[in-house]
């Protein structure tokens, strides 16, 4: 049997669109706990969202297609995605 090495990745993503004073960092929070993954959602002055996620490609992209839904009263207009310098992170905090 074949063990297979999975390495961890970060992306970082800026959602903009109707994103603060919806719900979007704890919907964040709430599926990258589902997902395993780790990382922060910080408002940012000019109206988005910054995410921060760490963990395995397959979750990551989970993660990415669920920013662009978000939670029920946010409205979603763009996600620019780039890759970020993997992190030791625990957990997945809020903040802004």
């Amino acid at each position: 049997m074949q063990t297979r090495v999975t390495m961890q990745q970060c992306l970082k993503a800026w959602v903009f669109g109707k994103v603060q004073g919806v719900g979007y960092r704890l919907f964040c929070k709430r599926k990258a706990k589902e997902l395993g993954l780790q990382g922060y959602a910080l408002n940012l002055p000019d109206g988005r969202v910054e995410v921060l996620i760490c963990g395995e490609e397959v979750q990551l992209q989970e993660m990415i297609a669920a920013l662009y839904i978000g939670p029920t009263f946010a409205q979603v207009l763009g996600v620019d995605v780039e890759s970020s310098e993997p992190q030791r992170l625990t957990g997945f905090m809020t903040g802004g």
